[in-house]
């Protein structure tokens, strides 16, 4: 009985982290959104001939895909259930 709550409680542990991954990333991808037009806006009025706000868009751009790797794509993560995807399949 133990061991189920145990594991359960850790399935729950690992869901709510996961889930606080999702979201941060979200919140990420909405500031980049809300601050772009900003940076425009910001360039625009003081000093066009310089299109200084292509810097922080090309920047944030990167750690937004940095961030999605982490969050959706290649970590251990992922390398470890790729594995268990394919010894799944091995068995079958």
């Amino acid at each position: 009985m133990d061991f189920k709550n145990a594991e359960e409680n850790r399935r729950y542990a690992k869901a709510k982290k996961r889930v606080k991954e999702v979201k941060g990333f979200y919140t990420h991808i909405i500031a980049y959104i809300v601050l772009i037009p900003i940076w425009i806006f910001i360039n625009y009025m003081t000093y066009w001939d310089f299109k200084w706000f292509w810097f922080p868009v090309v920047g944030m751009g990167i750690s937004i895909i940095v961030h999605a790797i982490k969050v959706y794509g290649y970590g251990k993560d992922w390398e470890e259930r790729k594995m268990k995807e394919l010894m799944e399949k091995d068995t079958l």
